[in-house]
């Protein structure tokens, strides 16, 4: 049985703004009804295959639109949860405007897009270059911050890396030592500064 919750609980609540704490799920998979707009924080959108193992499907920043499928009516296969301190606006989409159409359009094509290269890069890309690929996305969003040495770094663990990235946390430590060693990144706990960012580039590419 599927649970979804569209109402804040327990949250501050101001008009159509809600604000959520790290690791707070938002939406559960089941029956649609509202849209959402990310106003500050990151959210991410992930499943579970049978074994629970968790795969982050997308993640979504300021500015940015989840919850489209109450669009169409259809049911939510996937959960929504707050990696970082974040403020969600929600609303019916009877009251979705002109001007929000448009930009939910130009949100959900990129979407799209970024979902072809996720799929290829899964199907395609040793593990070494998704991580390298995911760190360099992750360093964007709110996980991401500059140190005093001016180089860009990412809170994260292992095993978000390895829901990023469709692993698992064993193999993702494996292979985050090689960079560390490479001189690629540094590793401590939760979180990995990217030493060579033109480097690590190159290994999302491979």
């Amino acid at each position: 049985m599927t649970m979804i919750l569209e109402r804040p609980h327990n949250r501050s609540y101001n008009m159509d703004s809600i604000q959520y704490r790290p690791g707070a799920i938002i939406l559960y998979p089941g029956r649609a009804e509202l849209l959402y707009r990310v106003k500050s924080g990151l959210i991410r959108l992930h499943t579970m295959d049978d074994d629970g193992n968790g795969l982050t499907l997308r993640y979504v920043k300021p500015g940015d639109f989840f919850g489209e499928e109450a669009l169409a009516g259809i049911e939510r296969q996937h959960f929504a949860e707050s990696v970082t301190d974040s403020v969600v606006e929600m609303f019916h989409v009877s009251l979705v405007t002109p001007e929000i159409a448009v930009s939910l359009n130009a949100q959900l094509a990129k979407a799209l897009t970024n979902t072809y290269v996720s799929i290829s890069r899964l199907a395609g890309k040793r593990l070494r270059s998704r991580i390298a690929a995911s760190l360099l996305e992750l360093s964007d969003t709110a996980l991401g911050s500059l140190n005093p040495n001016g180089q860009r770094q990412v809170y994260a663990t292992h095993d978000e890396l390895a829901a990023a990235v469709g692993s698992v946390r064993e193999t993702v430590t494996k292979v985050i030592g090689e960079l560390a060693r490479e001189g690629a990144i540094d590793s401590g706990y939760g979180k990995i500064t990217l030493r060579d960012f033109d480097g690590l580039r190159g290994i999302a590419l491979e």
